[in-house]
């Protein structure tokens, strides 16, 4: 039976868009590692304008104190806000981190970089859209693949204000975590909603044996690597601080200056290893081609990263790793979440009461 040419256009478009969301990772990995995350003080516009300055000459004499002002304005009405919502911590975090009256200079190459890092943002938002006008024809035939595209497109939005946030805030470091974690929500709705669209195209979905704890694990997985993720960003925010305070020399001597976080993150991932490994052979035992792909695919990012990591502890920290390392886990952890919907949609209908199967 040919697919429809509607769910054609859908799955192209929403891969598409996931696509770009894993290059605006390696954009935003390259902004971190290049230190270029303030060379546009101001969001939407990049020093008062739409195309940033290219020299020092174009801007005012006292531009820092000038957007110091501006930044300070716009988080005085943020921390009144959080305080109104009862997040009195993240309201004191905002004044009390070392660089919140702290501007930095203009430098026209990270300014760019910051920039592209910005137009790649639009060019998605551009995107998720585009998986929302396509998702319509879904409203009658399965209408969650249009309220997933609709939600992605909707945080997309909150994720915009947010980038706002980090950018006011001078990095903070919560700022920064809830930015990426919303990142990887965002990625999850996207590829479930691809993985959803195929129904619509009348063809027979798998049926898979339910194995015993094999989609606990597959979530415990999924939500290994997110949190994973997560502490990496904070781990993240000590290097940049310490590269912040050394003007980016004497990288050798960073590891040994980083605090608990990267201890627990170096460790936790040796979890991770044996988790995915175990993962892996579990896929392996089931008779679907597409599951064997993502295994395959799990266990080569796992090494990847694993280099990638290795690479940055004990090779002082090479600027062109860290992008490749955020990459990589956020690939890992797409893989992972594709795994986990694709086993449990094969598994679905299996009947109540039904043996699971024991695969020797």
């Amino acid at each position: 039976m040919a697919i429809p040419a509607f769910v054609r256009r859908f799955r192209f478009v929403g891969i598409l868009t996931v696509a770009a969301v894993y290059v605006l990772f390696l954009v935003g990995g390259i902004v971190r590692s290049t230190g270029s995350g303030m060379g546009c003080p101001d969001w939407p516009k990049c020093f008062g304008t739409w195309v940033p300055p290219t020299h020092v000459s174009q801007l005012p004499a006292d531009y820092k104190e000038i957007y110091t002002a501006q930044r300070v304005a716009k988080n005085k009405k943020l921390a009144a806000r959080l305080e109104g919502l009862g997040f009195h911590q993240v309201a004191g975090d905002i004044f009390a981190h070392p660089s919140q009256y702290i501007e930095t200079d203009f430098n026209p190459v990270k300014t760019w970089i910051e920039y592209v890092n910005r137009l790649v943002g639009v060019l998605i938002g551009l995107f998720v859209f585009a998986t929302v006008l396509f998702a319509l024809p879904y409203w009658r035939r399965d209408r969650p693949v249009f309220w997933l595209a609709l939600a992605s497109f909707l945080l997309t939005g909150v994720q915009g204000w947010l980038g706002s946030l980090v950018v006011s805030t001078n990095l903070l470091p919560i700022m920064v975590t809830v930015h990426m974690g919303l990142a990887l929500v965002i990625v999850g709705l996207l590829l479930y909603a691809v993985i959803r669209s195929q129904r619509a195209a009348g063809i027979a979905e798998e049926q898979l044996p339910l194995l015993p704890g094999l989609k606990t694990a597959l979530a415990v997985a999924v939500l290994f690597t997110f949190g994973q993720i997560v502490l990496g960003t904070q781990v993240r925010e000590e290097v940049d601080l310490l590269a912040s305070a050394s003007h980016y020399l004497g990288r050798a001597g960073w590891i040994d200056q980083l605090g608990l976080n990267f201890k627990v993150h170096r460790s936790f991932s040796l979890l991770i290893l044996l988790l995915n490994g175990y993962l892996a052979y579990r896929l392996y035992t089931l008779p679907s081609r597409g599951l064997h792909r993502l295994a395959t695919a799990i266990l080569v990012l796992i090494g990847a990263e694993i280099v990638a990591g290795i690479t940055l502890a004990y090779f002082a920290f090479p600027a062109f790793a860290q992008p490749i390392h955020l990459t990589l886990a956020t690939v890992l952890f797409g893989a992972q979440f594709q795994a986990l919907v694709a086993y449990n949609r094969a598994t679905k209908m299996q009947p109540q009461g039904a043996t699971p199967a024991v695969v020797a």
